[in-house]
């Protein structure tokens, strides 16, 4: 199983009313649930780890997990608020507004961290989960805990606005970094995780000195690259779909390079760090493909299987 650890929330995406007034909608969100969705829907064995409202907010979520196949065992869910992010949609691009404040997400504690069985081989963190204290620091620590010989991704899907003390937060990714294997990061993102301005290859080359072995870095039309240790790059074109909005498009992306990866038998630590650029691009274009399906329709509505392999 592929345990996601990281927020799940409600985006509220703006849809018109009767009278013509914008008005907004519930819908299921968050980075990482979006990757555990969309991990579910493509017949991964995928689980969330996360802090759950019982609220009808998290009610939602869980009635939504649970019909994309998500296993939920490992969340912890308390009588807390759940977390709300107001979407705006500017030609696609989504920009957010979060309330968050003494969340059931947020307010994830030590004493909430589960045994994670030895059934799961691989983890993916990311999203606004590592931002906010005091649940970045429980994130933190399961990865320091369980990380063993179990493949780690990462993205970090960086909302500026939303880091509260930019040295801390730094810190505590770099301590991310060190026990990951894979980062996928924007184009954004990298820049703001590397300022000085040079070609991503030398800021790639910068994050693996860090711990990963393996950059992707999504650049929207541009397409993906892909870095390794060796200095080998790959390059996969973006999918030409009709774009509706972009909201969960990374995320599925990150679900569709895991699908991939484990398809190929290389979500094994001692197997992924010789992964050729052949096999490498080959995971690209699939997550490219599974991206497309996603971003060519509202809200993060992440494809089923049976969607993607009728494009195949």
């Amino acid at each position: 199983m592929i345990l996601c650890c990281g927020e799940a929330l409600i985006d509220m995406i703006p849809e018109p009313t009767l009278q013509g007034a914008q008005g907004f909608v519930p819908h299921c969100g968050g980075a990482v649930m979006n990757t555990a969705v969309a991990l579910g829907r493509l017949g991964v064995p995928a689980g969330l780890f996360t802090g759950l409202s019982d609220d009808m907010f998290g009610q939602q979520l869980t009635t939504h997990l649970r019909a994309s196949h998500v296993d939920l065992s490992l969340a912890a869910v308390s009588n807390r608020p759940s977390t709300l992010a107001f979407v705006r949609l500017e030609d696609g691009q989504a920009s957010y507004s979060f309330f968050d404040e003494n969340s059931a997400g947020r307010m994830l504690q030590l004493a909430d961290l589960p045994k994670v069985p030895a059934h799961v081989s691989a983890l993916f963190f990311g999203g606004i989960s590592l931002a906010v204290e005091p649940a970045a620091e429980t994130y933190s620590t399961l990865l320091e805990r369980e990380k063993r010989d179990r493949v780690v991704m990462l993205d970090p899907n960086i909302r500026a606005a939303f880091i509260a003390d930019q040295d801390r937060y730094r810190a505590r990714l770099d301590r991310m970094l060190a026990q990951t294997d894979i980062i996928k990061v924007s184009d954004e993102d990298l820049d703001w995780l590397i300022p000085p301005n040079m070609p991503s290859a030398e800021k790639a080359a910068m994050l693996m000195n860090r711990g990963p072995r393996l950059v992707v870095e999504t650049r929207g039309s541009a397409g993906v690259l892909a870095y390794l240790p060796n200095g080998t790059e790959v390059a996969v074109a973006t999918e030409s779909v009709d774009i509706v909005d972009t909201v969960g498009a990374g995320d599925t992306f990150n679900a569709g390079f895991l699908c991939k990866l484990r398809e190929l038998g290389m979500l094994d630590v001692e197997i992924l760090p010789h992964i050729t650029p052949e096999v490498l691009g080959a995971a690209l274009t699939f997550a490219s493909k599974v991206a497309g399906i996603s971003v060519s329709r509202k809200g993060a509505n992440p494809p089923w299987a049976r969607e993607v392999y009728e494009l195949v």
